[in-house]
């Protein structure tokens, strides 16, 4: 179950003001709510699912949309090292995406994540472990980048009861490739 199309998630929400200019992608976008609110921030969004119906009501102005299946076997990450300012995913885990992601990020570019967790078999689907993010496996994505360090913002790993009942984990990191002392973050 996804929330609203129009209902951003409250983590993006928070976060996505940081995304400096330039163009945002929103992976496994569904029905487009995080597509819609980038794009009202100024941003260029690309919006890429592998539904075609989801993309279709997806689509607007500033809004580039892209059907791809990257689960696919031989199917190939689309987009150039350091192309996006920012990048959005949520309720989406395909763990072999994740080097893809973060080169993909430009520097001081924004990575904001937030998908179901361990522990969420409890409460529905998902439940398979394979679509589970492990404890704290947001945050070793996060260390585990050091050609593309990651400085993180914001993190958090536990039990929600909106939009339903679920375990989540979810980061907001920037690609920090100038020393964190100059980077000047606007925290609301």
């Amino acid at each position: 179950m996804h929330a609203p199309a129009d209902s951003p998630s409250p983590w993006v929400s928070r976060f996505a003001a940081l995304i400096p200019a330039g163009e945002v992608l929103d992976l496994a976008c569904g029905g487009g709510r995080h597509a819609r609110l980038l794009a009202s921030l100024g941003h260029p969004v690309v919006a890429v699912d592998r539904d075609p119906v989801a993309l279709r009501s997806t689509a607007g102005p500033s809004i580039e949309t892209l059907q791809v299946d990257l689960e696919a076997e031989g199917a190939n990450w689309p987009f150039a090292d350091g192309r996006f300012a920012g990048v959005v995913v949520t309720n989406y885990l395909h763990r072999p995406l994740f080097p893809h992601i973060l080169r993909s990020l430009s520097s001081g570019g924004v990575l904001i994540y937030e998908t179901f967790a361990q522990g969420n078999e409890h409460f529905g689907k998902p439940s398979n472990p394979l679509f589970l993010l492990r404890t704290g496996e947001l945050l070793e994505l996060a260390a585990g980048a050091s050609s593309r360090a990651l400085r993180v913002l914001a993190f958090e790993d536990g039990y929600v009861e909106a939009p339903k009942p679920a375990m989540v984990q979810r980061i907001c990191a920037i690609r920090a490739d100038l020393p964190l002392e100059t980077q000047r973050l606007h925290l609301n």
